[in-house]
């Protein structure tokens, strides 16, 4: 698996939603849920998962037939309004280091039958630089 992003120098909690999509899944092979109603991924998510997701090395769970890619968005001041998409871990790294606090979402992404899932989600920044003294 392909894990360039999946680290991060979060200070706080990342939170994972592994058991949230265990259940959902579950939902879905006991026929609670179709797969209409966890294949509906919005046309910019998956745009963004065709041409900069990364590869997760594992197959979807929902239509078996393509691998799952997952894709990074970051949120924040001064940030686009629908966030940005780090395409490297040094991107990432670098919005991570930022003044100002900002969000970061995980998500996994089939682009063949368009399941999605929030992976992860991390808070990172609002580190305020150390002023520089002088000497006297």
């Amino acid at each position: 698996m392909d894990r360039t992003l999946r680290t991060t120098s979060a200070d706080g909690a990342v939170v994972e939603f592994g058991l949230v999509r265990h259940a959902l899944l579950e939902k879905l092979a006991t026929g609670l849920l179709r797969p209409e109603d966890v294949c509906d991924a919005h046309p910019e998510l998956l745009r963004a998962a065709r041409n900069i997701g990364r590869s997760s090395g594992e197959q979807c769970p929902v239509c078996h037939d393509s691998e799952l890619v997952e894709v990074t968005y970051v949120f924040g001041a001064r940030l686009p309004a629908g966030g940005t998409c780090p395409t490297s871990r040094a991107e990432l790294a670098k919005l991570e280091r930022r003044e100002e606090p900002v969000q970061c979402y995980a998500v996994e992404v089939c682009a063949a039958c368009h399941f999605h899932h929030l992976a992860r989600r991390w808070g990172a920044g609002g580190r305020t630089r150390r002023a520089v003294r002088g000497r006297a």
